[in-house]
């Protein structure tokens, strides 16, 4: 019964994709943009689907599995450091993409305040086709690890049936479809979610034994820190490097192209208040379903902790709802996959001209997608590692030149490459020496490169700033 349900969620989700394509216009502002013409209720639900990926499931999951209470501090960057972003660029942003008329997001950057910046575009270009193609792979290999426990398959299969199945859509309808079907999936993402944690509060006898069982589980697994991080100071390190997470969003490509193609900027506050409702709701259900599965499997240490939700869901659940819970867990996936694969397909046709029809564009979709998919079987790092290296790159390298530019300043071209190429070092040196495991590398990342800004405004001539 499991397999059936969860084969209903696959054609839903197919079904929604491909029905998008009656509405098409076959422009290429339509495959790349929607024509600029998405509500606000789609763009929020659309933007939040596509954010809280498949690594929330799988990846994030298992590390509130491990660590308790604590992992909330990340739930609260996440969510904290997005609103600030939110409320200081998103509108700016959009109204610069009505009025420069770009397509794509490094197009957008590039043409910021005027004219055109071809080697800022071409390097924000290669940065997101590299770490979104990465991060594609790992949507793929979450959907696998699910399918792995739930049904015996192996990892690889997983893989393959989310990529086929996001590839068919994004063919038919592009971001259009994709933003129709992160609509239906972000309904089933939450459903499955609300489903579980009913499932284990029930089994434990009610809200208020499952509180007290949590508390059970060690003296540590619900404070908020200061056991695990040794200090208050440090607690508050961890939380703030967590609100860089969120503000790294702008830096976000998959993301920040939805909000270009909603119907109006002045629709951008309404979009805020239905995107941040439902990421609120969200992320509570996730954070209390991943404390719960520590009351179900207790064998710390001796398994895979990305594995916790699937393996909490086939010990509580009948058939049908596994069913419900698996396609929540799928559509996570798809619904940021098909965002980053559409992303990097705007890079290669709009960006490096590789493509001049839908036809063309097409064909570039199922590239980037392939690639996504051979990285996902052959890559053996876990999928939040994978997801947050991915992530931080783009937070630090690309973030900051968007902060910049929503601020009303125009750097020069070599000074915004210069702050790209040090985000991004500070974040791989931070993360190679380890540092990353007291303060997410994004602070430092995003930090270091604001700086390279400030020092080169205040050191070269006020001309040549303007």
């Amino acid at each position: 019964m499991e397999i059936i349900a969860f084969a209903v969620f696959l054609i839903l989700f197919a079904s929604v994709g491909l029905l998008s394509r009656w509405k098409a216009s076959n422009s290429e502002a339509d495959y790349l943009l929607a024509d600029r013409e998405v509500s606000p209720l789609l763009t929020a639900l659309s933007a939040a689907a596509t954010k809280y990926s498949g690594y929330m499931f799988i990846g994030l999951m298992g590390y509130i599995y491990t660590h308790g209470l604590s992992a909330i501090w990340i739930l609260f960057g996440f969510l904290f450091g997005d609103a600030i972003s939110f409320f200081t660029i998103h509108r700016k942003l959009r109204k610069e993409a009505q009025r420069s008329g770009a397509l794509s997001f490094s197009s957008l950057l590039s043409r910021w305040h005027g004219g055109e910046r071809k080697l800022l575009k071409a390097a924000i270009g290669v940065i997101s086709l590299v770490f979104l193609t990465t991060y594609a792979a790992a949507q793929f290999s979450a959907g696998g690890k699910a399918l792995q426990v739930m049904f015996g398959w192996a990892p690889q299969t997983g893989a393959i049936i989310g990529a086929l199945l996001i590839t068919a859509y994004c063919l038919s309808g592009g971001l259009r479809a994709s933003i129709w079907t992160d609509a239906a999936q972000s309904i089933v993402m939450t459903l499955a979610l609300i489903l579980l944690l009913s499932a284990a509060i029930s089994s434990v006898g009610g809200f208020t034994f499952f509180i007290e069982k949590l508390q059970s589980v060690s003296p540590s697994y619900l404070d908020l820190g200061s056991a695990r991080f040794g200090s208050l100071g440090a607690t508050v390190l961890f939380a703030l490097g967590w609100v860089f997470n969120g503000i790294g969003v702008v830096g976000q490509p998959h993301i920040m192209v939805r909000f270009m193609a909603l119907n109006r900027w002045e629709n951008t506050t309404i979009t805020g208040v239905y995107y941040f409702t439902w990421s609120a709701v969200f992320l509570l259900l996730t954070l209390a379903v991943g404390l719960s599965a520590r009351l179900f499997i207790v064998d710390v240490g001796q398994f895979d902790a990305e594995l916790a939700l699937p393996l909490l869901t086939l010990h509580l659940l009948p058939g049908i709802a596994i069913g419900v819970v698996l396609g929540g867990v799928f559509a996570a996936t798809m619904s940021t996959a098909d965002s980053q694969i559409l992303a990097c397909s705007a890079v290669l046709s709009e960006d490096f001209k590789l493509g001049h029809s839908n036809q063309s564009r097409r064909f570039v979709t199922l590239a980037v997608a392939l690639v996504a998919l051979g990285i996902s079987l052959f890559a053996s790092t876990n999928v939040f590692s994978l997801v947050i290296l991915a992530w931080s790159a783009l937070a630090s390298s690309i973030g900051p030149i968007v902060i910049v530019h929503a601020l009303g300043k125009k750097p020069p071209e070599m000074v915004s490459l210069t702050m790209m190429a040090s985000g991004l070092i500070t974040v791989i040196l931070w993360r190679q020496f380890g540092l990353n495991i007291a303060v997410y590398e994004g602070l430092p990342g995003i930090v270091v490169s604001l700086l390279v800004y400030v020092s080169a405004t205040y050191l070269m001539p006020r001309s040549k700033n303007n």
